[in-house]
């Protein structure tokens, strides 16, 4: 299973040049498309089939949710993903842990997981750590340049070598 957020790390806070792979450093102004949200410029329609070679099962992890099917996955050229819903405000997650931790790890049930995210700390992968007893890779995703090639070769990495191994501790990069 690989969590996919979307803000920072599919849609950086700095707009991708016209015509450039996510795998290049990024600078350029957003240009807007036909929906009118300029933020979705920022797209490279080459993660969509770069995240979909990935051998696991994408979900959304972002608090766009069922919105991710109509404006991102389209434009990526992705099926329409499962996607996590979001408890209510109300639930607290333990101190210092990311507020998505928890229930990604819920949603995995016990099976191995990816998580791509900006926001992913080190306390996040501890208490992973300490709750998962299967492999999970919290993978942190710098929000300025959005995914890139080097973020997925190191989840092809390691889906290659601690899927199915006997190491089940999370990793943080």
């Amino acid at each position: 299973m690989i969590f996919v957020d979307i803000d920072g790390v599919l849609l950086p806070l700095r707009a991708r040049p016209a015509g450039v792979s996510s795998s290049v450093t990024l600078g350029a102004v957003a240009t807007s498309d036909s929906s009118g949200n300029p933020l979705l410029g920022r797209l490279d329609p080459g993660d969509g089939p770069r995240l979909g070679g990935l051998p696991g099962d994408l979900v959304w992890a972002s608090t766009w949710m069922a919105e991710a099917n109509e404006a991102i996955a389209p434009r990526l050229g992705l099926p329409v993903l499962p996607f996590v819903d979001w408890p209510d405000a109300d639930e607290r997650s333990p101190r210092g842990v990311h507020w998505k931790s928890v229930p990604l790890m819920r949603y995995a049930a016990g099976r191995p997981f990816v998580w791509l995210d900006d926001e992913i700390t080190d306390v996040d992968c501890r208490w992973v750590a300490a709750h998962h007893r299967h492999p999970a890779l919290l993978h942190r995703v710098d929000p300025h340049r959005g995914l890139t090639g080097a973020d997925l070769d190191t989840v092809h990495r390691w889906l290659a070598q601690c899927v199915g191994s006997a190491d089940s501790r999370p990793r943080y990069r």
